[in-house]
């Protein structure tokens, strides 16, 4: 076996963030997925995100189950908290962890065997709990792993590579989310890194259980024709729903100009951002407006990517549960065992 290790040695014109990182301070190991996957894009794509928002590598923890999704935390943020779970079970051990330790940011990388096969009551039970988490979908539909049979988010009428035709409805990841209370739902596309950048910076700093659905083709058995997760179909069939960038927070900048209009926005680091208002019908906050619109795309035949919805309020397992705002991993035994008596007038009030 032959390992391919990245050399230690940075250029020394590489450009730093505000913390002093490079964007190879943010990448992991050389990827063993196959050249051309989509899921290398994706990790590519997380990788600027976070160099970006100048996240410190040791914050963050990425979770992940099984499959070639889930062997991608490997090949990004090298420095951080990691742990790869069995199959289907990542989003439980994400609740766990998130439960222990709330001053870590947490990313689950699934897939769609992973998340909407066996994990999809894991999946389900973690966004209605709104674990604050962002729950990336490396969505390929197929299962690469075992040679290309259809996953549950295949299409009804796609075909595989062998020739056959997949007769089962698929399981929608992006609308499963909306329905079950996720306050941030996005779909991307692997090859978009323009528009996925921009989401996973939404995501890492959102407040509540943030999915996004990235359709990324498996050139090895997804990527033919026939395929509705091929790179050309998905192409030919995406219907960007808003042009996307991400500000952090900084004193309040407004605009008000007319749908259809261009707008020149002077930024805080003194750039100008041009503006062009699009799809004034469409509501981000709507959420049975984003699941409708998401139903009447796809009878068309349309992949919607972009923002779908976010919560302007949104709140998180912790605030539901009331817990410390200290970590429970740090709290000491005087605090997490009350004794005796409190567990007496707990049962007083339970007879």
């Amino acid at each position: 076996m032959t390992y391919i290790l990245k050399p230690r040695l940075h250029h020394p014109g590489l450009t730093p963030n505000a913390l002093g990182y490079t964007r190879r301070d943010y990448e992991g190991k050389v990827s063993t997925l196959c050249a051309g996957c989509g899921h290398d894009s994706i990790s590519a794509a997380i990788v600027q995100a976070c160099f970006e928002l100048d996240i410190e590598p040791h914050r963050l923890a990425k979770l992940s189950g099984i499959g070639c999704s889930s062997k991608t935390p490997d090949y990004f943020l090298g420095a951080s908290h990691g742990f790869n779970s069995v199959h289907g079970r990542m989003p439980s051990v994400l609740t766990g962890a998130n439960l222990a330790n709330r001053d870590l940011i947490y990313m689950g990388v699934s897939g769609d065997g992973d998340s909407a096969s066996i994990g999809l009551g894991q999946f389900a039970h973690a966004v209605r709990r709104g674990v604050n988490m962002m729950y990336m979908v490396e969505n390929n539909g197929v299962y690469g792993l075992t040679k290309g049979q259809f996953s549950a988010t295949s299409d009804r009428g796609s075909k595989s590579k062998g020739g056959a035709t997949n007769n089962d409805s698929p399981i929608d990841l992006a609308a499963l989310a909306l329905q079950l209370g996720a306050t941030y739902v996005a779909r991307s596309f692997s090859g978009d890194k323009a528009q996925l950048v921009p989401l996973i910076k939404g995501a890492l700093t959102h407040k509540g259980a943030a999915i996004i659905d990235t359709l990324s083709p498996c050139v090895a058995f997804n990527n033919h024709a026939g395929s509705t997760k091929s790179y050309d179909y998905v192409r030919e069939h995406n219907a960007a729903l808003n042009r996307l960038d991400f500000m952090e927070e900084h004193a309040e900048i407004t605009a008000d100009y007319a749908p259809g209009s261009v707008e020149y926005v002077t930024q805080h680091d003194g750039s100008v951002l041009k503006l062009r208002k699009l799809h004034a019908h469409y509501d981000p906050t709507d959420r049975a407006g984003a699941l409708a619109y998401l139903h009447e795309r796809a009878a068309q035949g349309e992949i919607v990517t972009g923002l779908l919805y976010v919560d302007p309020e949104p709140k998180e397992m912790h605030d539901y549960l009331n817990t410390a705002a200290r970590p429970l991993n740090q709290l000491s035994d005087d605090v997490l065992v009350p004794g005796a008596g409190a567990l007496d007038a707990i049962n007083a009030g339970l007879r």
